[in-house]
């Protein structure tokens, strides 16, 4: 099973707007979400806000990251396009009906 939309998307925002290469931005986040007891795989953005305001800024400091909290702070107000839009993955179902014409309810 693949990480989720969530996990991702955090890590290459993480990838892009700090120091942190591709390996060190995904191990941090995978360190924040065994701490908060949750799955890369299962994650969904609404959990992933929390980790980001609560767990994932003390693991960013720990690593030497500058503005921890502002970075953070960032990704969870982003975070909020993937709530809106779901996990990103569209189930057979919704692929038939956006294919019929027919909205996805």
């Amino acid at each position: 099973m693949a990480d989720a939309a969530a996990f991702d998307w955090v890590c290459a925002e993480l990838e892009q707007s700090t120091s942190l290469d591709r390996l060190e931005a995904r191990g941090t986040v995978r360190i924040a979400l065994k701490e908060a007891g949750l799955d890369s795989r299962t994650l969904t953005p609404a959990q992933m806000k929390v980790v980001l305001e609560k767990v994932l800024p003390k693991e960013l400091e720990s690593r030497g990251v500058q503005d921890a909290s502002d970075v953070c702070s960032s990704l969870a107000t982003g975070i909020a396009s993937l709530a809106d839009g779901g996990s990103g993955v569209e189930t057979p179902e919704e692929v038939f009906r956006r294919l019929a014409g027919a909205s996805a309810s």
